[in-house]
């Protein structure tokens, strides 16, 4: 029995869209979280092939000293427990320049400005 690519759905913003039906369709399990904590709690029991997470930059507080984004400590965790996932970031339009700053970091799959187009989001998952 084959196994179906497991997708985690972090949704930290309220312009995440809902990708359930999408991910569905194109033959992955998803599992979602409200908090990148969880996300990485479940790292070590079910290390995930994708991730989509949403991206904030760090503005004048810790993220621009030690850590870029929201992102830096989930993006370590995955390094260690599923180094092959594929990450793929929503950025609002307004945030997504500093990306960049977090691709210097880490290997990123695909960066999509929100609102998300579903062809976008369909291709980077394909």
């Amino acid at each position: 029995m084959t196994s179906k690519p497991l997708l985690y759905d972090i949704i930290e913003s309220p312009t995440h869209p809902d990708l359930s039906i999408l991910i569905a369709s194109l033959g992955f399990e998803r599992l979602a979280f409200n908090a990148q904590r969880k996300a990485i709690s479940e790292l070590k029991r079910q290390p995930p092939d994708v991730v989509i997470a949403d991206f904030f930059y760090g503005y004048g507080n810790n993220y621009a000293g030690a850590n870029v984004s929201n992102l830096d400590v989930l993006l370590r965790s995955l390094q260690r427990f599923a180094p092959a996932a594929r990450i793929i970031i929503l950025a609002d339009r307004q945030e997504i320049q500093h990306v960049s700053k977090l691709a210097e970091l880490f290997e990123l799959h695909a960066v999509i400005a929100l609102p998300a187009d579903l062809a976008q989001l369909k291709a980077a998952l394909a």
